[in-house]
């Protein structure tokens, strides 16, 4: 952990000064890693970070929704924004695309009277403003001051049921509005709420649903909520009509519900279930019997630390160690638990299933994932195999591979077909996967027809004039195919290794030698016309958020072959530090995610964030060194604006996080991580296999940020990478670190990363 420096008077006795170093071992505190948690990072600009009360990969995200709808709001909150409609019980955090935020409840005083037939939004007649100054944001506990009504929120959380706490002041009205009319909402051309119902079970028990059309076209959400008091009366509110009866259904439901208010606080406490409202129920009573804020809250805290503690963190400045745990929080929000406690979740076919032998998630943002925060759980994190094994279920549910699995549905969002690498890398690192479960899931990919992969299989390209995003396309199926060759190698498939071998080559058909980029190709085969590196129109060219100086470094699984189509390894360097030099400037109607530039790099999206670890390939390790010191201290902060783009599922906290450790993984299915330059200065990591790996950075500082060389379990180690089964088998990575780059480290052939280890 960051150690705070305390000074020591010099003229103190020997004895104070000896009991000062020594101290007793009652007295030393124990880290509480959720104090270098700032939540509040990242929901700003375009971070989209999601801010309120979980726990480690929760089924519950309770938190507040602003007024405002954008995309900038698709977490449901955005730092500019100081007003709360209510606390919905799921939120995501770091999509460029918005949805959930739904099961709303918001604590007020006296409403104001509504004019007859009023057809506005209810929540524009209600909702209050806060003040950020008093606003608490913690992994495992939200508190905010209403400031319309005066009534003091705090919010916690279990695995599936969020526990509300409310603070009514003297005199007031105590109400409780259960808005099931409004969502997080980015795609305005979505139908939104489908339908929706309350039930008024007794005077302390409601239940209900809703069903929405929105990112996920049919996403169904049950929950179940007891509240601390009676209810006195309630209100059910269709549109600006009233419903005189305890149960109603409808696309603007609203219920108001009256308490008294004896000047204690109101609890309430909502299971939630994607099965039922009885799953809802089954849940809320297994998880949350009793009414204990503090006993729940102090549960998710422990739940916080604990997965946490997997990375003991140091450096001597306070705000690295912010960033890196604040990083590693959100990279542990999703997936989510998408199962009830007794294992029951709805399947991507619409079917109920029953989970044997694995807990199922969901919100998996592979196209974003794949690439660091996956290879990142491989380290520590036990749900591995759960991760996969949801994948392998979505896919016998819905007979293709996983794209962007959304409580449910398939969102299909972006390109390629990565539940594929995230798989086979799991099984090759070991993890308890069914060998020919995998095989049986990942065998098909051949046979798919859609999303230009026909045209791929025709003639190794996919036809700039006849699908959208070929380049993009094209390149991440590569990357596809070369997973399942590395699966069929391993597994003693030669034909099959020969097939999808071949497959992942067909990244050369895209490249043009005369002017160096990956380009479209027409049906004809000749080059789409009027060709610019620096031109991207959003969602219409092809390339997908991006441009052709940021895709043709998109070869992280044959990095020696990209470099042989480059003409050589000089050729390859001169092309490559260009990229860093030329002018960032962007056409009108780029994509709003490219961002973070240096040059033409765009740490902002996730197609750049291997770019920088490529010099080592070539002998050039102490340029990643400067590059990712520069992306360090340019787009990283710790404020509301602090990331440079959509933070989309962990994946830029993945790179901050392995960065900061001093190592990528370049290619996700190979096990090889290429040395940067580490920002701490010591880390002691628990693995998900019991052991134990540290790394130490010596001299480490802004300006030593070259490695000058490197030692592993105490032996002089010359390469410039590391391998995944060295890390697991425990022991120590040692860093010697310098103002001036040591450019013979990493330099002989032998000792430079290889695609194919």
């Amino acid at each position: 952990m960051f150690k705070q420096k305390k000074h020591v008077l010099l003229i103190i006795s020997p004895i104070l000064l000896f009991l000062a170093c020594h101290p007793k071992t009652s007295e030393v505190r124990e880290n509480n890693y959720l104090n270098f948690v700032n939540p509040l990072i990242g929901s700003g600009g375009h971070g989209h970070v999601f801010v309120g009360a979980s726990v480690p990969h929760g089924m519950v995200q309770l938190g507040p929704n602003n007024l405002t709808k954008g995309w900038d709001w698709c977490s449901g909150y955005h730092d500019s924004d100081s007003t709360i409609i209510g606390f919905a019980q799921t939120h995501l955090s770091g999509t460029g695309i918005a949805d959930l935020g739904d099961i709303i409840f918001m604590p007020v005083g006296k409403l104001p009277s509504r004019p007859m037939k009023d057809t506005a939004s209810f929540a524009k007649t209600y909702f209050s403003t806060f003040d950020k100054s008093t606003e608490i944001a913690k992994p495992h506990y939200y508190q905010v001051k209403l400031k319309r009504y005066q009534i003091e929120a705090e919010l916690t959380a279990s695995q599936r049921v969020g526990l509300q706490r409310y603070h009514f002041p003297k005199n007031s009205e105590a109400n409780v509005i259960v808005n099931l009319e409004e969502s997080v909402q980015s795609i305005l051309s979505r139908k939104g709420t489908l339908d929706a119902g309350i039930k008024i079970l007794n005077d302390t028990t409601i239940s209900g649903y809703r069903i929405s059309d929105e990112w996920a076209k049919d996403h169904k959400v049950y929950f179940t909520t007891v509240f601390s008091k009676p209810i006195l009366k309630h209100q059910i509110l269709s549109g600006a009509d009233t419903v005189n009866a305890k149960e109603a259904n409808g696309i603007r439901l609203n219920t108001i519900l009256n308490f008294e208010n004896d000047n204690q606080p109101l609890l309430l406490k909502t299971g939630i279930s994607y099965v039922s409202e009885a799953g809802a129920a089954l849940n809320l009573k297994t998880e949350m019997p009793s009414w204990d804020f503090e006993q729940t809250k102090a549960k998710a805290e422990e739940a916080w630390n604990k997965s946490l503690s997997t990375f003991d963190f140091e450096a001597q400045d306070s705000t690295i160690v912010t960033q890196f745990y604040t990083a590693l929080y959100h990279s542990q929000i999703a997936p989510s638990v998408f199962s009830d406690v007794n294992g029951d979740y709805r399947g991507a076919d619409g079917k109920i299933y029953q989970a044997k032998g694995f807990t199922p998630y969901t919100i998996f943002s592979l196209w974003d994932t794949y690439r660091a925060v996956h290879p990142l759980y491989t380290l520590t994190d036990e749900r591995v195999a759960d991760y996969a094994n949801s994948l392998l279920a979505i896919q016998e549910q819905q007979g293709t591979m996983p794209v962007w699995p959304l409580v449910g549905n398939e969102t299909g969002t972006m390109v390629g077909f990565h539940s594929i690498p995230v798989v086979v890398d799991a099984y090759l690192k070991g993890f308890n996967l069914n060998q020919e479960r995998v095989w049986n899931a990942i065998k098909g990919f051949e046979d798919y027809n859609q999303l230009g992969l026909k045209d791929t299989r025709k003639q190794g390209y996919i036809s700039a004039d006849q699908e959208p995003w070929s380049v993009a396309k094209g390149l991440e199926y590569a990357i596809d195919s070369y997973a399942i060759a590395k699966f069929a190698a391993q597994t003693g498939k030669k034909e099959v290794f020969k097939t999808y071998f071949k497959s992942s080559q067909n990244y050369k058909n895209y490249f043009d030698k005369s002017t160096g980029f990956m380009r479209g190709k027409l049906s004809d085969g000749s080059w789409r016309a009027n060709f610019n590196p620096y031109h991207s129109i959003h969602m219409e060219d092809d390339y997908v958020e991006g441009n052709a100086w940021q895709y043709t470094w998109l070869v992280p699984h044959d990095v020696e072959g990209l470099i042989n189509v480059f003409g050589g390894e000089s050729k390859f360097i001169t092309k490559l530090d260009s990229l860093f030099t030329v002018k960032s400037d962007l056409n009108e109607g780029a994509s709003i995610d490219i961002t973070g530039m240096i040059g033409q790099y765009a740490h902002g999206n996730e197609p750049s964030h291997h770019i920088l670890y490529l010099y080592p390939f070539v002998g050039q390790q102490w340029k990643t060194a400067e590059k990712v010191r520069e992306v360090f201290d340019k787009f990283y902060k710790a404020t509301p604006n602090g990331l440079i783009g959509n933070e989309d599922c962990g994946q830029m906290s993945a790179w901050y996080i392995f960065s900061s450790m001093g190592f990528y993984p370049v290619n996700p299915v190979n096990g090889m991580f290429v040395f940067g330059s580490p920002l701490a200065d010591k880390i002691n990591i628990t693995l998900n296999n019991g052991k134990k790996f540290k790394i130490i950075a010596l001299d480490n500082s802004a300006t030593h940020k070259y490695i000058q060389s490197v030692k592993l379990n105490g032996k002089a180690y010359t390469k410039s990478y590391i391998m995944y089964d060295d890390i697991m088998n425990g022991g120590t990575l040692e860093y010697t670190m310098g103002s001036k780059p040591n450019k013979t480290f990493g330099l002989a052939k032998t000792d430079r990363p290889v695609s194919n280890p």
